[in-house]
């Protein structure tokens, strides 16, 4: 499987950003989370691709 169809857990995601879970949570409500899949299970996943994107993109903005 190519890197970039990862799919991480919220966790994952979490301890690699440094944030809480509620954060991660708080942004997804205000739509500043990254682009997120929902599982039929209602589990939440993140495509190591869009979150490179988020984070590249976070970059941009604050330079």
């Amino acid at each position: 499987m190519n890197s970039t169809h990862t799919h991480l857990t919220v966790t994952a995601v979490c301890e690699e950003l440094g944030i809480a879970r509620s954060t991660f949570y708080e942004w997804r409500a205000k739509g500043r989370a990254p682009r997120c899949i929902k599982l039929p299970n209602g589990e939440i996943r993140i495509r190591r691709g869009d979150l490179d994107t988020w984070v590249e993109d976070l970059y941009e903005e604050a330079v």
